[in-house]
């Protein structure tokens, strides 16, 4: 009775884990076709209304790791009911946003939900026995991957039927019974990290990320060589300089930097910030592609609703090898799905680069790029988890979403530069833009593909050894695991 009463708590956890990570992932993409509604509805600019989707990514940049590590320190549970009451308040604020003024705040206030991923990775390493930490890790990757794709697909039809500020009220509801039942179900966390938050370390981790990311998002619009986005990356370098200083001396670091030059966690994270790169670029331009009239000479002239429902096999492939990454775990290596992965987005890239005069061409495409990103996904919180100290999980996931959301930025922006280069006298992008644009994410996944390659293979017994002042007594779980 108690191993079956302990089987359903794990079950509710995971449920719960679920429903926080999937409608966060959503909330990213789900905003983003639906963007000149908003602008009309509020009457705003084009340029104003981006700053939707920017404040979001910024707030998520910047709340991921640190309050990941907070979780880390004061137990994970409750953190996770604070991020989850947080997103559940940005979404009534954007609900009831009279102004545009006021959705933009509150896009700041849902960012803070962004510490879900690193604390639902952490709880299940601290809940789920050793034997089905990579199945249930696997599975929260692929419902993350899925939640983001789905966001592109429904917007349409809840905005067609409800109104865009729908967007808003049903994550409301969900979320918010999510931050119950977490309160309720999920239990104390059995691992927690002493030490104190280095705040100094928090604002120039914060002031990197931002100085780095709002030239990045903004550059098309504020021009690559102008004076602001020049200067913020400039500062941008300055303050990553500092922080990495900082963090180099201090006795509690936010961001343990000898566990980041971890082999396995620092080629992960590249691969992280390569597939970034090409995923978001992917999410954002096939649903624009779709969307270009006919007489164009190209495009399939769809609604949003159409766009998103082009998207539905990517979706598919996302979530089938999502489910299986965790059970072929004990046959194929974590590094082998990573590969797999990246090779799976290569052929994806390939093929839109060549054969996109079709829906079905796109449709495989997609399905490609969903296998690929379910895999990768998975295969990339498996192995961060399974190569830092159990006290740092949720600083080392924060980090890693973090590091994609990045190359994310990085790869929309180029992708937008490549495609918008030389537009045809309606406006519009020209057929070649957007082939030259895919043929650049091909070149994006190559490189993930030879990144993967990189990241070591073997799991060897090594002595303990003392990674931070706080993790003296703590050994990564890939310590402890024999070689496949």
């Amino acid at each position: 009775m108690i191993h079956s009463s302990r089987r359903g708590s794990r079950r509710l956890t995971f449920l719960v884990l679920a429903a926080g990570t999937g409608f966060f992932a959503m909330l990213q993409s789900l905003i983003t076709p639906v963007l000149p509604t908003i602008q009309h509805d509020l009457h705003t600019s084009p340029s104003t209304v981006t700053w939707v989707l920017t404040a979001y990514l910024l707030s998520a940049s910047v709340f991921t790791p640190i309050v990941g590590r907070i979780g880390d320190m004061v137990g994970k549970e409750k953190t996770l009911v604070f991020s989850l009451a947080a997103l559940a308040l940005g979404c009534l604020l954007a609900a009831v946003a009279p102004s545009i003024g006021v959705l933009i705040a509150a896009r700041v206030v849902q960012g803070v939900g962004g510490a879900v991923f690193p604390l639902s990775f952490g709880i299940i390493r601290d809940e789920f026995p050793a034997a089905r930490v990579s199945s249930a890790v696997a599975s929260i990757s692929a419902v993350v991957a899925v939640g983001g794709g789905l966001g592109v697909v429904l917007a349409g039809p809840i905005v067609a039927t409800l109104g865009y500020r729908w967007l808003f009220w049903i994550p409301l509801v969900v979320v918010g019974l999510t931050a119950l039942a977490a309160h309720r179900f999920v239990p104390r966390s059995p691992v927690r990290t002493p030490g104190r938050i280095n705040w100094l370390s928090a604002v120039l981790l914060s002031g990197w990320l931002v100085a780095l990311l709002l030239p990045v998002s903004k550059g098309a619009a504020w021009g690559w060589g102008s004076g602001r986005v020049v200067g913020l990356l400039a500062l941008a370098a300055l303050l990553a300089v500092a922080w990495l200083a900082t963090e180099a001396r201090a006795a509690n670091p936010l961001i343990d930097l000898r566990m980041m030059r971890l082999p396995a966690v620092w080629t992960t994270n590249l691969v992280g910030l390569l597939y970034g790169a090409s995923m978001f670029a992917v999410y954002a331009f096939v649903p624009q592609f779709a969307q270009i009239p006919t007489s164009a000479g190209y495009g399939f002239g769809a609604s949003i609703t159409q766009a998103g429902l082009l998207m539905l096999p990517m979706l598919v492939g996302m979530f089938v090898a999502g489910l299986l990454a965790g059970r072929l775990q004990s046959r194929f290596s974590a590094k082998a799905q990573l590969c797999t992965g990246a090779v799976f987005n290569v052929a994806a890239a390939a093929m839109l680069t060549v054969a996109h005069d079709t829906r079905w061409q796109v449709g495989i495409a997609g399905g490609l790029v969903g296998l690929g990103i379910g895999l990768a996904f998975a295969s990339m919180a498996n192995l961060i988890v399974a190569n830092v100290p159990a006290g740092q999980t949720g600083a080392a996931t924060g980090m890693n979403a973090n590091i994609r959301t990045i190359g994310g930025a990085i790869g929309a922006a180029l992708a937008s530069a490549v495609i918008t280069a030389n537009p045809q006298p309606s406006g519009l992008p020209r057929e070649a833009g957007f082939t030259a644009g895919f043929l650049l994410l091909t070149g994006i996944s190559v490189a993930a593909a030879l990144a993967a390659l990189a990241v070591p293979s073997g799991r060897r017994r090594r002595p303990r050894r003392r990674i931070g002042p706080a993790t003296a007594d703590l050994t990564p779980a890939a310590e402890l695991v024999p070689a496949r």
